[in-house]
């Protein structure tokens, strides 16, 4: 007898996001289908989206800790850390230039004409100076950041807890039990909560296009058009060409390993909260689990490529928008402050405008501006996500192969 063969979480995935989009078409002519859709529907999705986020802070300090005890050595883990760090930050910076390229090339064609800019108002959350940031990646208790979600200190606990069972040899030996033992039982807890996901994207997408709309577009088409192909661009050019050239894997086989992942991104808008299916996919396509277990916690929290085209894109527009022109000095303040930001900036829905409030101060263009593409931030937010969550895994899947040239390059030595 044939055995059935399992539909793959994928076809799922997307099956839920077609729902959840015709269901969202439907009641734009129903009448009161906003309501219905708040109160009726999204709801479910705000419980999965809650599950996820319940599960996410004990998966990123298991996970890491693990994975930094499972390499037995301190400079290896500094030597990962070092190739991830530079990964993260040379994507992000290419994103964006890539975006201000773009977005030059689109108001020079007139794709940017001069909006109405009077009664705009936007006030941007305080952002923290550099040192108070630096000061804030490290916990002053071990329960706060737990309780807070504050992935960055959140890292730092684990970094450090990892660290110490190393060097506490054979005494911590029983800690590394523990944290092993822990870190299995909530990867089967992660396994039940993303069974659900396919509910989970349907009741989070059908609310966002009942209320905006077929009209949601408008004057603002041409904008979320070209952060779009900035998306689309990153994702084919450069992570397939460093998946190819870097980490020895075909870039089909990447991209089709990530689209349970990518489609997760794309409905929640959040890369902390699509960590666990992030893991799993990257895990999936053949990446070594202690690098999975700490490359893509760090990447959900400090790599936004994503968000770094939507920046260069928006500033850009907005400039457009009250007719400035931005000088060569500007852009490349606008591809630091960006690049900076990104590390400093949690992994969840709305985050990018915090980054593009910083972006915008940085050279002196109104905040208030931020006004005119915030009605339609969750379009950008969506594309955007997805793009983070495929750099992280496109890092993971070159530091784990780096990983295996080195240790067949050792056993070759030893042998």
């Amino acid at each position: 007898m044939m055995q059935k063969k399992k539909v793959p979480l994928a076809i799922w995935i997307m099956v839920g996001l077609v729902i959840g989009i015709l269901a969202g078409i439907v009641l734009t002519f129903v009448p009161s289908g906003e309501e219905i859709a708040n109160g009726y529907i999204k709801p479910f999705g705000t419980i999965f989206l809650n599950l996820l986020k319940f599960v996410v802070v004990p998966i990123v300090i298991l996970s890491i800790t693990s994975g930094v005890i499972s390499m037995q050595d301190i400079r290896r883990v500094g030597a990962i850390g070092g190739r991830t760090m530079i990964f993260y930050l040379c994507t992000t910076a290419f994103a964006v230039v890539l975006a201000l390229i773009l977005a030059n090339l689109a108001k020079g064609m007139g794709l940017f004409p001069p909006l109405g800019t009077s009664g705009l108002e936007y006030t941007p959350p305080e952002s923290a100076g550099l040192m108070d940031t630096l000061i804030d990646i490290f916990p002053s208790n071990p329960i706060t950041p737990l309780a807070n979600a504050s992935m960055l200190q959140v890292i730092v606990i684990a970094l450090l807890l990892g660290f110490g069972i190393m060097l506490a040899g054979e005494k911590g030996l029983v800690a590394a039990q523990v944290i092993d033992s822990f870190n299995e039982v909530f990867m089967k807890i992660m396994g039940m909560i993303i069974a659900l996901s396919p509910i989970g994207v349907a009741c989070l997408i059908c609310p966002v296009v009942t209320i905006n709309g077929p009209e949601i577009l408008g004057h603002l088409a041409m904008v979320l058009l070209v952060a779009y192909v900035g998306y689309i661009v990153h994702a084919a050019v450069i992570y397939s060409s460093t998946v190819k050239g870097l980490g020895g894997m075909s870039p089909i086989r990447f991209f089709k390993g990530m689209a349970p992942a990518m489609m997760m991104a794309f409905s929640t808008t959040s890369s902390t909260g699509t960590l666990p299916v992030t893991m799993e996919c990257a895990e999936k396509i053949g990446v070594r689990r202690e690098v999975a277990s700490f490359v893509l916690p760090l990447g959900a929290t400090v790599n936004m490529d994503g968000t770094a085209i939507y920046q260069g894109v928006c500033a850009i527009f907005i400039a457009s928008c009250y007719q400035i022109d931005l000088s060569l000095a500007q852009m490349a303040t606008i591809v630091l402050t960006a690049t900076l930001a990104s590390i400093g900036t949690a992994g969840t829905p709305g985050a990018g405008m915090i980054m593009l409030a910083m972006v915008l101060e940085s050279v002196n263009l109104p905040v208030e501006g931020i006004a005119l593409v915030a009605g339609i931030d969750r379009l950008f937010d969506m594309g955007r996500t997805c793009v983070n969550i495929t750099g992280d895994a496109a890092c993971a899947v070159i530091v784990s192969h780096m990983e295996d040239r080195r240790l067949a390059s050792k056993a070759a030595v030893k042998q």
